[in-house]
């Protein structure tokens, strides 16, 4: 049995999908029961990884855990699934947590999960893959109001990856002791600025997009409004500053998985539709 956390995200969703298309035994994390339509295959189950004494029941007969970063008692819940018999953890991080900035606010938790997993005893490996094709549903509110894209960062080349890759390559290294101690850096074919992804999506919709970036005073003010400035600032200290470069294409997907990595078009038109 493999417990995947985050089941209902971007990423957890497509680790689900890639280790039942394998015929393996999923068990799905959710904060409440509900129907949960696209984790089909798997066994749905309920636990908070804030509180990891409410975890016993996910955790049994669990070989093997897909972990998010940044929960608050790590240790409290990595202590738990080695009492449980969970042996191996896949832990999706970022690139970021190689500098360990502890003044970054991302870089630092990111930083602390993954020593948090070293010293669990547990086999670990990590995944820091570059941003999220995903990343782009957050233009969704502005494609359903009008034909303007308002981006912050436009100068930033990113080789974004598709989380359905992500998943893929997550399902490799929880079904293969191949890639323990290993981090694997998963990113898309190639890399984009924000106006190529746009002009993508422009044809993919078949619509007249404008691309228009931010400014940094604009892009501060438009994040303020959304997330708390440590974390404005760390996207700051990323993509102004300049201490994350997304940019490098790397062969993991495709030295993983046996497949290349998906496109981004590929990914857009996956998601046409998408509510």
């Amino acid at each position: 049995m493999i417990l995947v956390t985050g089941a209902t995200g971007n990423v957890g969703a497509e680790v689900v999908r890639a280790l039942v298309a394998a015929d393996e035994p999923v068990r799905a994390l959710v904060r409440a029961p509900r129907a949960v339509p696209h984790l089909d295959g798997a066994e749905t189950v309920t636990g908070d990884l804030n509180r990891p004494e409410s975890m016993a029941a996910a955790l049994a007969g669990a070989r093997a855990l897909f972990l998010l970063p940044g929960y608050e008692n790590l240790p409290g819940l990595l202590a738990e699934a080695r009492r449980a018999g969970v042996e191996q953890v896949v832990l999706l991080s970022g690139g970021s947590a190689e500098s360990g900035d502890p003044t970054n606010a991302v870089t630092r938790y990111m930083a602390a999960s993954e020593s948090a997993v070293r010293e669990s005893g547990l086999s670990w490996t990590f995944l820091r893959p570059a941003a999220f094709m995903s990343n782009a549903l957050r233009w969704l509110p502005q494609l359903r109001s009008g034909d303007r894209v308002r981006v912050p960062f436009p100068d930033v080349r990113t080789a974004s990856v598709d989380p359905y890759d992500i998943g893929a390559v997550a399902a490799r290294a929880l079904l293969s002791e191949e890639y323990r101690g290993a981090i694997l850096r998963p990113t898309g074919p190639v890399a984009m600025t924000p106006a190529e992804q746009v002009a993508v999506l422009a044809k993919v919709l078949g619509r007249d997009l404008e691309f228009v970036g931010l400014t940094n005073e604009e892009a501060r003010a438009e994040l303020l409004a959304t997330m708390p400035a440590e974390y404005v600032d760390a996207f700051f200290d990323f993509y102004v500053t300049g201490t994350l470069d997304e940019s490098v294409v790397r062969p993991t997907v495709r030295e993983v998985t046996g497949h290349e990595p998906r496109t981004f078009a590929q990914w857009a038109r996956t998601h046409v539709g998408t509510p």
